[in-house]
Parts: C-alpha cells; sequence; structure tokens
C-alpha cells in the first residue's frame, strides 16, 4: 500500500487546512486511516484515525479538526479549523490493513503504512 499525502500549507492563525491522503496498491481500502504529526525536535504525535466507521481524536485538536473518508477513492481527509501556531508540524498519513484494540491504536508503531509528510506551518 502507498499513501500519497497533500494540502499542506502555511496559514494564520485562525485559519483553516484540509489534508488529503490516498492509498493506492491494494484491493480494499485499509481499514485504519489517520493521521500523525512531528514538530521540530519533539516525537511524532497521534493527531487523529479513521477506524471503520469509528473516529479518534487527540485532546489537542478535538473540536477543531475533523477527520472523514471516502472508501471508493480510498481516500482520507483531515479538516483543521482554528488552526493555532502549535499545530505546525509535518503531518503524516498513517494505516494499518486490520483494526486494532483502541487502546493501542494511539501508537505510531502499530501502523503499517506511512505517507511522505506534508508541512504544516501556523503563524501567529
Amino acid at each position: 500500500v502507498q499513501l500519497q499525502a497533500s494540502g499542506g500549507g502555511s496559514v494564520q492563525a485562525g485559519g483553516s487546512l484540509r489534508l488529503s491522503c490516498g492509498a493506492s496498491g491494494s484491493t480494499s481500502t485499509p481499514f485504519m486511516m489517520g493521521w500523525f504529526r512531528q514538530a521540530p525536535g519533539k516525537e511524532r504525535e497521534f493527531v487523529s484515525i479513521s477506524s471503520g466507521t469509528s473516529t479518534y481524536y487527540a485532546d489537542s485538536v478535538k473540536g477543531r479538526f475533523t477527520i472523514s473518508r471516502d472508501n471508493a477513492k480510498a481516500t482520507v481527509y483531515l479538516q483543521m479549523n482554528s488552526l493555532k501556531p502549535e499545530d505546525t508540524a509535518v503531518y503524516y498519513c498513517a494505516a494499518r490493513s486490520n483494526r486494532i484494540i483502541t487502546g493501542l491504536m494511539r501508537r505510531a508503531e502499530v501502523y503499517d503504512y506511512w505517507g511522505q509528510g506534508t508541512q504544516v506551518t501556523v503563524s501567529s
């Protein structure tokens, strides 16, 4: 499975961006698709995951970010509103073919496939 992410950019605080990640190379859409991010000098952190028909968010983005997916297009989206400077990071698309227990889904190491990353920069 190959993941191709797009949609990053630079915005001012309070602005919005929409990230997209398309999966290819498989006959079926991965069960779990979503996003992690990594800021300079920090570890990669969980942002949001779409798992089947369920969605999960990091507390830091809850209420501001919305994840959605189009299984027909094997694509997951991340609508990011009310962006803050602390949202600045490289955003990585992640996918896993099969489901995993909820307690593990925020851990980067459980995901099998990763996109190339897209930069999001939020200025104050």
